[in-house]
């Protein structure tokens, strides 16, 4: 129980502003802020933290559902860069005119069965034990990321319906407000298991709390992950666009489960 509390004040972290460490002089021009979908929240941090050591260029990180972000930023919420888990929502940004064009696809993402330690549910990929699960009982809460406005949570809709599990499933489900909180559920004792992004489940904090696997990604449409600059972008988010496209950064986002998409 120890550990597991341990991984929640990270994941509650999530939703809250974090600043890149960077040297100890001021810089006069504002901090850009990154709206980011919390599917990223380990990965960016390392990815930015390695920016700052480059560059000396600071970012703000706020991370949370995509879905809320598109509104947010809808409705002029002052951010800078946004890196959606679903693309669709940067394309009707862009239609909206809010950005300064369609982004750029950064990486695409994958879902995963989750349990933590000592759960009666097995970390089976095929969902064919969560399926026995419902018929025998031993179900009794499971965790998605709400589907009405984060991509992961659809996409985990989409596997369970693919499978036709969907309507069981439903009076057990208990909703994280963006897939970091639905790890946190998975994991924490709170359900018997979840669906959860594989970027979460690779990294250290969260895999040592249970069992993972992969759930096939023909069952759902494909996590294609998009970010763009915002309209009024200043030069150190433009910075870390183009960063995030070098090397360095692609070897970070791999080493955490993101495939990256073909120049």
């Amino acid at each position: 129980m120890h550990t597991r509390r341990h991984f929640m004040l990270p994941l509650l972290a999530a939703l809250s502003v974090y600043a890149a460490s960077t040297h100890s002089h001021a810089q006069a021009a504002p901090v850009p802020t990154l709206a980011a979908a919390s599917d990223l929240k380990f990965a960016i941090e390392e990815v930015a933290e390695r920016f700052t050591q480059a560059t000396g260029q600071r970012l703000r990180l706020v991370f949370g559902s995509s879905g809320n972000f598109y509104s947010q930023i809808l409705q002029g919420a002052p951010f800078h860069l946004f890196m959606s888990a679903d693309e669709d929502f940067v394309f009707k940004l862009a239609d909206a005119g809010k950005t300064l064009d369609r982004g750029q696809l950064y990486a695409y993402g994958r879902i995963g069965i989750m349990v933590p330690k000592g759960s009666s549910l097995k970390a089976d990929g095929t969902l064919k034990d969560l399926a026995e699960a419902l018929q025998d009982g031993r179900l009794k809460k499971f965790a998605i990321a709400n589907p009405d406005h984060a991509p992961y949570g659809m996409r985990a809709r989409e596997a369970l319906q693919s499978q036709g599990l969907w309507e069981a499933i439903v009076p057990k489900l208990v909703y994280g407000e963006n897939i970091s909180q639905a790890a946190q559920f998975a994991t924490s004792g709170a359900t018997d298991g979840g669906i959860i992004a594989y970027s979460l489940a690779l990294s250290p904090q969260v895999a040592r709390l249970g069992d993972f696997a992969l759930i096939p990604e023909n069952w759902h449409k494909r996590l294609a992950q998009r970010m763009v600059l915002t309209k009024d972008a200043p030069q150190t988010a433009r910075d870390f666009y183009a960063y995030l496209s070098t090397p360095e950064a692609q070897a970070i986002m791999t080493k955490y489960g993101f495939e990256m998409p073909r120049q």
